[in-house]
């Protein structure tokens, strides 16, 4: 069963974050990683189960991003039940996403 991508805004992430697997992607619509990186997780979404795949955009939701300390593009956050457990900086391959999801 494939998962669905949707894109959420800082006031849902405390909300979503908080109960099971979320992997948020921190992005912004003029970086070209970041559109390149878009592709890469929908093709993971695919095949992976039991996890919640939000994208966030950086520069309209800044109380998030400082909340969480992102400091740049596209940056990926994995949290389990609340917790951070993984982030990922820079475009990254499918293979690295899905060992990381798969923890």
């Amino acid at each position: 069963m494939a998962v669905i991508i949707r894109e959420i805004n800082g006031e849902e992430l405390d909300q979503l974050i908080s109960k099971g697997k979320v992997l948020v992607d921190f992005y912004s619509k003029v970086c070209g990683p970041c559109k390149m990186l878009s592709f890469v997780l929908k093709d993971v979404a695919k095949n992976v189960d039991d996890i919640e795949i939000v994208t966030l955009d950086f520069d309209q939701n800044k109380e998030a991003v400082n909340k969480y300390g992102v400091v740049g593009y596209p940056t990926l956050i994995l949290f389990n039940d609340g917790k951070e457990v993984d982030r990922l900086k820079g475009l990254q391959q499918k293979p690295i996403i899905q060992r990381m999801i798969e923890g």
